[in-house]
């Protein structure tokens, strides 16, 4: 990214034990009592249920150290097994000429890595889940790493677009920020929703080209032109010929995790791989990049 057989989704549980015979009245004496056989004490590991992860279209099951894993397998034309983790849970692909056997032996060996990958998207979930934001008016949403609240207030004029308005003598832990939205309280989730997205569009237009115009000299390069993107995987990507296509929804983060994502498309208009040479390149400009990466991992985001 091996020798183990694997089992069929209906041979993890065992089998159930012999039922014991009764003895016969015949043969127990009258003066014979009858004692209640002692059950050895069973280790904690097997009373507990092991955690469990499915995927909605698994057709075999593995366990790996405590943890039972439903995955999705498929045979596929590629050189090698493969692991793949997503939001539905886990995905093994392996060659039409690989057995069972070693399939199973290989996801052992990437046991650990797999209830890793497995424990951080469920985590993530969860995270996005409680990030969900119900559109109406008092909604909470993130800009450049605040809480804005928003406001539904037809004298903003009937376009629907926003006016941000601070207040510098809120209280800490109150929202600071008012995002004013042309539009009547009785407006529904998704125009509200459409609404403060336009805005923050706008803004992702207006900032990320600030801060390209601020590093670009720094690396000594040049970019020519700057696309929006609602790309689910990526941040950002640049192209040979000066072409930087950001992720608009990072506009969300502080403006330090913004300027990351600039300088990394940005260096790679001077090298366009990820060798040593590439992060010393980032480096140069945003020297805590290491920290800044690690936040834009682990930040969970309101879904779209």
């Amino acid at each position: 990214m091996h020798r183990f057989l694997q089992l069929a989704l209906d041979l993890f549980d065992p089998p159930p034990a012999p039922e014991a015979s009764a003895p016969s009245p015949s043969r127990v004496a009258a003066g014979d009592r009858q004692k209640t056989p002692v059950v050895p004490a069973q280790p904690l590991d097997q009373l507990l249920e092991p955690a469990r992860f499915g995927h909605p279209r698994a057709n075999r099951e593995s366990v790996l150290g405590t943890t039972r894993v439903a995955y999705e397998f498929r045979r596929a034309r590629r050189r090698n097994i493969g692991f793949l983790v997503g939001p539905e849970g886990l995905t093994v692909s392996a060659p039409k000429w690989v057995p069972l056997s070693e399939v199973e032996a290989a996801l052992q060996s990437k046991a650990a890595w797999v209830v890793r990958k497995l424990d951080e998207t469920r985590e993530r979930a969860r995270r996005l889940d409680s990030a969900r934001i119900d559109w109406k008016d008092g909604a909470l949403f993130p800009f450049l790493g605040e809480d804005v609240i928003v406001v539904l207030d037809p004298r903003q004029g009937c376009d629907g677009g926003g006016q941000l308005h601070a207040d510098p003598h809120s209280l800490p832990g109150v929202a600071r920020h008012t995002l004013h939205l042309g539009l009547s309280q009785a407006a529904s989730p998704a125009q509200v929703r459409d609404a403060v997205q336009a805005w923050l569009m706008r803004q992702a237009t207006r900032i990320f080209t600030e801060r390209l115009d601020h590093f670009a000299p720094r690396l000594g390069v040049r970019w020519r032109r700057l696309s929006l993107s609602s790309a689910s995987t990526r941040w950002g990507t640049a192209s040979a010929d000066g072409a930087i296509r950001l992720n608009w929804r990072l506009v969300h983060f502080r403006l330090p995790v913004i300027d990351y994502v600039v300088a990394h498309e940005l260096s790679h208009l001077r090298v366009m791989d990820h060798s040593p040479r590439f992060w010393e390149t980032v480096g140069t400009v945003v020297p805590d990049y290491p920290q800044l990466r690690a936040q834009l991992r682990d930040e969970a985001l309101p879904p779209w």
